[in-house]
């Protein structure tokens, strides 16, 4: 296998892990408590703004200088990612489904918007370029996959508290606010609590996911958090997967990422005239295969499975 090869599966994963993050975030907003966040583009765009101001050098062109560790910028953008969704929470969280959807919406694009036309600080239309990657210094292909295996290592850990906060007394009470939020209220949880709780925390994953693709493609701009790239492809993805269900999140990512990645290459085969409507073909074909996936599949491809009461002991047998 030649190196072109081997760095193209490198960058193939690496991207399906960046995406398995934010169907993760995701799935703690709508699989748990079923919170219709329309503008995750808005949270993803944050994080990723907040880490490359941080990490860059000093530059004429934008709001930076302060060189901090790669680590530390992540963190703090997973930080405000996470302030920023408490806020949208509390404001919005006591509307239904459907106006949940319309604001956050919203508040996305206020957002995307900001950090477009405040050039001082993002240099606008274009971009922050030069944002660290960690392990660039290595020779290819090695730096690629240790970051791959940082990216590998956070979607690990984090389906793993994830799948923990599900099973937990916190998970079980926000699948009771999910299906009946009077019945939970009336039960005595603080249903406005709860949700502020998840959402924020699915933002700040959401962040998480927007930090390490800066640093990855080393370039941040308004074309990178476009709300088909982001927004779409999670929803997607994690429809397609299998709302609920953090191991669907995750097949999501994988599967439709790899199809995103083939329908770029079979594109680019097209005559010219058609190659300028191929992001147009792109979404076309991958909303064709989410109808064919739920209409086998109505649930996901990984549907959401009840927790398993625990096994008690066994009743004696009469005598």
């Amino acid at each position: 296998m030649d190196t072109g090869t081997i760095l193209y599966l490198i960058s193939l994963a690496t991207m399906i892990g960046l995406y398995a993050i934010l169907t993760l975030g995701l799935n703690l907003q709508w699989g748990f408590a079923g919170l219709f966040n329309a503008g995750i583009a808005g949270f993803f765009a944050v994080g990723a703004y907040t880490t490359s101001i941080l990490t860059t050098s000093e530059s004429p062109d934008h709001l930076g200088g302060f060189s901090l560790p790669v680590p530390l910028g992540i963190l703090a953008g997973v930080l405000l990612s996470a302030l920023l969704g408490y806020a949208v929470a509390r404001i919005c969280l006591r509307l239904k489904s459907d106006y949940l959807a319309i604001a956050t919406i919203g508040i996305a694009e206020i957002l995307r918007l900001v950090l477009k036309n405040e050039s001082w600080m993002t240099n606008g239309s274009r971009g922050i370029a030069g944002i660290p990657r960690p392990f660039e210094g290595m020779a290819q292909p090695w730096g690629e996959l240790c970051f791959l295996s940082v990216v590998t290592a956070t979607v690990i850990l984090l389906y793993l508290v994830i799948e923990r906060a599900w099973h937990s007394p916190w998970g079980r009470t926000l699948r009771a606010i999910r299906e009946n939020d009077e019945a939970a209220e009336a039960a005595g949880k603080d249903v406005i609590a709860y949700r502020a709780q998840v959402f924020a925390l699915g933002s700040a994953v959401m962040g998480l996911a927007g930090g390490l693709m800066a640093h990855y493609l080393k370039f941040i701009g308004p074309e990178a958090t476009e709300p088909i790239l982001t927004t779409f492809l999670a929803w997607v993805m994690l429809i397609a997967g299998g709302s609920g269900n953090n191991r669907g999140a995750v097949l999501g990512a994988f599967v439709i990422w790899t199809i995103w990645s083939g329908t770029e290459l079979l594109t680019q085969r097209l005559p010219p005239d058609w190659q300028t409507r191929s992001s147009y073909i792109r979404v076309f074909l991958i909303g064709l295969l989410l109808q064919i996936v739920l209409q086998r599949f109505s649930q996901g491809i990984l549907p959401e499975r009840p927790p398993q009461p625990k096994r008690s002991e066994s009743p004696s047998k009469p005598g």
